[in-house]
């Protein structure tokens, strides 16, 4: 993956949801009502409390603000002024950033930053990822940067659990078919399944199964096949914290 791809697909994650989380934050808490993002593309905002109505569809990652919220319901005000009601499972403020660098996983509540970890990384973990990693090329282990979302939650991980990422995105399958890495077939499948909000193809020359997990050893070292390592009992406390769709950041 290209340092431009990279640039640009986490420049566009922050477009989407960092930055309003920056301006609703400078602006002040007692001016603006907090802002979530949907979690679910076509999400519907209904005219009604009784969801007889619908109103409005939301996009995915598309931010709301909050005016109140009781029980399965919450109302929302969307950036065009529409005002209704949607489910509250389909809106959070969670976001995750990873920093490569600093070898941690932050997350946040909008801009607030609420738990850290120390994270451990794949083998080199100072550069993009590029392709699939083998045993015989263990270089290619790389955890890849950019802007992912959490696709699937594996509670059953053989590494404790694990946030299962949208890698290969559709960045990814641009570069990978600019670079002949991959077919046009693997970069249609790609780009269908990023289309669908699905699990991508996880078997082509890109690589796949870029996952936050636990087994983390807390010493910040590189040894996974990509992925991002924390312990588990921050697993654990992140697990209630972060549902299908949650923005994830992962920086060098």
């Amino acid at each position: 993956m290209s340092s431009v791809r990279a640039g640009v697909a986490v420049t566009s994650l922050w477009v989407a949801i960092v930055l309003p989380f920056c301006a609703y934050a400078q602006n002040g808490a007692e001016q603006k009502p907090p802002m979530y993002y949907s979690l679910k593309r076509g999400a519907i905002v209904y005219a009604d409390e009784e969801a007889t109505r619908p109103y409005v569809r939301l996009g995915f990652m598309e931010p709301v603000f909050v005016l109140s919220s009781e029980g399965n319901w919450t109302r929302v005000r969307t950036q065009d002024g529409a005002r209704g009601y949607i489910e509250s499972r389909h809106l959070s403020n969670a976001w995750i950033r990873v920093s490569k660098s600093q070898k941690r996983l932050y997350f946040y509540r909008g801009m607030r930053l609420v738990l850290d970890f120390a994270a451990d990384f794949g083998f080199n973990a100072y550069s993009d990822k590029i392709r699939q990693g083998t045993e015989d090329n263990p270089d290619d282990w790389r955890t890849p940067e950019g802007a992912f979302h959490v696709v699937r939650r594996n509670g059953r991980s053989q590494f404790y659990k694990a946030f299962v990422l949208n890698y290969p995105n559709a960045e990814d399958a641009e570069r990978g078919l600019r670079d002949g890495i991959i077919t046009e077939r693997q970069y249609r499948a790609i780009l269908q399944a990023s289309d669908r909000l699905a699990e991508p193809p996880m078997s082509t020359p890109l690589g796949g199964m870029i996952e936050i997990h636990g087994d983390g050893t807390g010493k910040s070292i590189n040894w996974t096949q990509g992925c991002v390592a924390i312990h588990n009992e921050g697993m654990d406390l992140l697990w209630d914290l972060v549902p299908v769709g949650t923005p994830v950041v992962i920086e060098k």
